[in-house]
Order: C-alpha cells, then structure tokens, then sequence
C-alpha cells in the first residue's frame, strides 16, 4: 500500500513524519519523536542520525515504539523490522549532554519497507518536559481484551467516586469494538423502537421496511409512524438517489494568482494522472472528477469520488493524499509554497451551501401525493392548511437565515443513523433537507423532500458492531450493493416524519402529542 500511495515523498509531506514540540532535555540523553502520519510502514533499518550536523553512534540510541518495544538500531533488520503503523508513534532516546534551549538541527535518514530510503531534515528547540499526568488505561498491545477493559472500569469508579451499573453490562466481546472507539469501557444503552413497515417505491428498496429508530425523545418513534400510516394508505414513498459522491478538498499556495491559476488548468490536463495515483490507494473509490475554485494565490480543490457501500471519507482522504503527492512530484512551472490535504472546502461535518448545490454522500428525493381525503381523515388537515403554513414557514426560515426549509430531518435520521452505526457526526451535513409542494389538479396534495448530502454506508465503519449489524439487516440493507438501498428507506422514513409533523403543527395537534408521549417527570 505505501509503495502505491508514494513513489517518492516530496520533503514537506516527509518532515511532517517528525512530532514538533517532542525534542526534550532529560537526565542522560534526550528524547524527540516520530508520528506515521501517511500511512502503513515497517522501518527496515536506520542508516543515520544526526545532531547539529554531527553523528550519532548507534550504540547511544534506543529506539521505543507505542507499542511498547525498545530496540537498538542494530537490532531493526529486515527480517525483524520496527512496525510502525499509521497513527503511532516512534520514540528516539539519544545519549547526549544537554542541548541549549536553540533551535538544533536533526536529520534522520531510514529504510522503510516498499520505498527505500527516506531522509527526515527539521529544526526543532528543546520544551520542558510536562510532568507525566494520571491518564486513563491503555494496553498498546492489546487494548480490547477484558483485563484492560475492567482495568478501565476501575479506574472511571475510583476516579469518579460512582460505581458503575450499567455502563459496564454488554454481551460482545471487546475486540468487536477495535477500529470503532478507544479506550473502550462500556456501552451507552439508547432506547430504540421500530416504525412501519413503510412502503418505498424506490429504484434500490422496493417493498415493506420495518425501521429501527434508536432515541431518548418522546413522541418521535410515534410521530413518524404516523407518518408512515398515512404515506402507505396513499401509495407508499417514491423514493430515488440521483447522485452520489464524497469530496476532499486539499488547497495549493503559490506565489500570485497567476500561478494559482497555471496550476488549476494544468490539474484539469492531467486528471487521468490523478485518477490513476488515487485509484491505486484503493478497491472502491473512483475519482470522478475536480471541481477548481482561485482565491487570491490559493487553488482549493474538490476531489469527487464515488466510495461503493462505504462513507468514504477516510477512502477519499487516502486517495486524494496520493493524487496531491503526485502533484507535488510533478509540477514544475511554478513553486508551490504550502500544500494542506484539506482546507474546509470538503465542509466535512458542518452543513453548506456547496453541498446542498453539488451533493456530499448521496443526494436522495423522497416524494408523494398525499390524498385530501386521507389527510383530513388521518391528520385532520387540508392541502390548503399546509401549503399555507409552508409558505409562512418559509417565509420565517428565510429570516432565521436558516439552509433548510424542512422541519426535523435531524430527528429521524439521528435515530437511524445511532441504530443502523452511521457516524453521528455527519447528522450536521445530512438533515438538510428542502421540502416542495403543490395542490394537484385533483384538490390532492404533491410534496416532495430532497436530501441533498446523506451520507451513509452500509458496509464499514460502525456498521459491523453487533447490534447495529443487526438493524441493518432488519432492512436487508446491510453489506455490498446495499447503500443506495439503505439510503432511499432511510428518505422515506424522513418523508413520513416531515408530513407528521407539519400537519401536527397546522392541526395545532403538536403540543397535545408530547404532552401525551415526551413527559417524563
């Protein structure tokens, strides 16, 4: 993997391998570090070490990785390399008389597996060490056996002064949990109920769902099965993906926008280059296209991937690194001063304008025609009602400044996303939602719901805990070629959701419902 990703490591990206603020005095010798920030690595032998310009016999060096181990430099061969995985860190202690509190001078040459020689070159000045502080468990070797996991217990009742009750009660094993939380010391048990099943007409889901809904707030799992009574009495839920894709969106700085600009049409000549280093990084993720943006002496670049059944950020992220690194190695015409792998352009987690017009994730439209007779029998209002009430509503949303004209997408989806193992977080992106609608020539009501940016897999990530496995496949949505599925039930069980709760409020029926369901005193 790391021969794919890089060929040769442009400096910048190689240097930041070195932790700042890590170099320290301490009594015989001092100590900095090393973090993998790229990716995978074995570290097959360290040819140099250099302070001030001045070598360092191998016999005054030890080298301690996270994982515990402490080697000489002749002890690191091929055949018994130094792991060292992204994420972690390598510690050298060097003995040496105390260094001035100066910047120095270090160099570092090494051989890593697949790409051979690499050599480190920064200048750093000595921090006084902070004093070691209490810090919860950890068992670098294995942190999610049940002997760390009780040690960690202990340690929340000691420190806390609580016993633990419920937080320490699961029935998995540990290490299901590896990849998917640290420090892992219990589970956080969240209600769930189930609504449906709810009819979806869609391209990917076809028939009856019944949906899991995982909450701490009343009325909700009520509200939108409402919902959903109604959407399957009037036909089910139209649902269709018309887009899908992630972004990264690294940024290039160079000396005047005439540069920047240089570099974004030669981007767009070589974007079959692009497509190949980031294609190699990865079995599922195909680079789409780039969208280029100039700012000044900035070139911000949004890198479109389709991801398959995964989420994908931490595909693009890995792919996009590759293709930027073959950027660094190749353009000439002009000095590239900074390169970042993201400059907040990508809006990951945090809800924007470009993503509602481009799309983040999958670009979902949920839609129905809800009959007049049914909505005065079942909700007790009229299509009249709530177009009315919409378009105050929008009135109020365009005052508020508000990018979302729906009402409470965040509820239904959090819920799923917390049963189903979608990463919460991506809730700021993937409730808006923009509603529309219209009296039919029949006196009905047409209403429509575009999800411009859900993003969600149904593969990977916290898909495959326990119970959230098993949500997923309640629906049949789990595992490859199941996403777009999962995210048209996902679309219809929101629709529901919003049509419950419009009609609440114009039938002035809300307030009754939580006092009746969402008191809890």
């Amino acid at each position: 993997m790391f021969k794919k990703i890089f060929s040769v490591i442009p400096q910048r990206l190689l240097n930041q391998l070195y932790t700042y603020g890590s170099l320290h005095n301490h009594p015989g010798g001092i100590e900095f570090s090393l973090k993998n920030r790229l990716t995978e690595a074995k570290i097959k032998s360290l040819k140099s070490l250099k302070l001030d310009g001045h070598p360092i016999a191998p016999d005054k060096i030890k080298i301690q990785s996270d994982r515990g181990a402490e080697l000489n430099p002749q002890a690191i061969t091929a055949q018994n390399p130094l792991l060292f995985p992204l994420g972690q860190s390598v510690t050298f202690f060097i003995e040496h008389p105390p260094l001035s509190l100066d910047n120095h001078h270090i160099e570092v040459i090494f051989d890593a597996q697949s790409f051979g020689k690499l050599t480190i070159k920064v200048e750093d000045a000595p921090k006084e060490k902070a004093p070691e502080s209490l810090r919860i468990p950890r068992n670098i070797a294995d942190d999610y056996g049940m002997d760390i996991i009780r040690e960690r217990q202990e340690f929340v009742e000691k420190y806390s002064k609580k016993p633990l009750k419920h937080i320490n009660h699961f029935n998995f094993e540990g290490h299901a949990i590896q990849g998917n939380c640290e420090n892992f010391t219990g589970v956080a048990m969240v209600p769930m109920g189930f609504v449906g099943p709810v009819l979806v007409n869609g391209e990917h889901a076809q028939g009856e769902f019944i949906v899991p809904m995982a909450t701490t707030e009343g009325t909700l799992v009520a509200s939108y099965n409402r919902g959903i009574s109604l959407m399957n009495r009037c036909g089910g839920i139209k649902c269709t993906v018309v887009e899908d894709m992630m972004q990264r969106a690294p940024v290039w700085v160079l000396d005047d926008a005439r540069a920047a600009s240089h570099l974004s049409h030669w981007l767009q000549k070589h974007l079959p280059q692009l497509r190949k280093a980031a294609e190699a990084t990865t079995q599922h993720g195909k680079l789409l296209h780039l969208d280029t943006y100039l700012a000044h002496r900035m070139v911000y670049v949004r890198f479109n991937f389709s991801t398959g059944d995964a989420a994908g950020q931490n595909m693009v992220s890995r792919a996009t690194l590759a293709a930027s690194n073959w950027v660094l190695e190749n353009y000439q015409d002009h000095p590239i001063r900074h390169f970042y792998l993201e400059a907040n352009m990508a809006t990951d987690k945090k809800a924007s304008q470009i993503n509602i017009l481009n799309t983040r994730g999958k670009r979902v439209i949920a839609e129905a025609v809800l009959q007049r007779d049914l909505l005065k029998e079942r909700l007790r209002v009229e299509p009249e009602q709530l177009m009315f009430h919409a378009g105050v509503a929008n009135v109020g949303a365009y005052f508020a400044g508000v990018n979302n004209n729906g009402l409470h997408s965040a509820n239904g989806l959090t819920a799923m996303f917390i049963a189903t193992g979608q990463d919460v977080a991506n809730i700021a992106e993937s409730s808006v939602a923009n509603i529309y609608s219209e009296i039919t020539p029949e006196g009905d009501l047409y209403a429509s719901i575009t999800l411009p940016s859900l993003i969600v897999a149904s593969y990977g990530g916290g898909t495959g805990l326990p119970t959230q496995r098993e949500c997923l496949e309640i629906m049949d949505a789990y595992g490859p070629n199941k996403v777009l599925h999962l995210a048209e039930i996902m679309a219809a069980v929101v629709y529901a959701g919003e049509m419950s709760l419009a009609a609440a409020i114009s039938a002035s029926d809300w307030v009754d419902s939580h006092e009746q369901y969402g008191r809890n005193r």
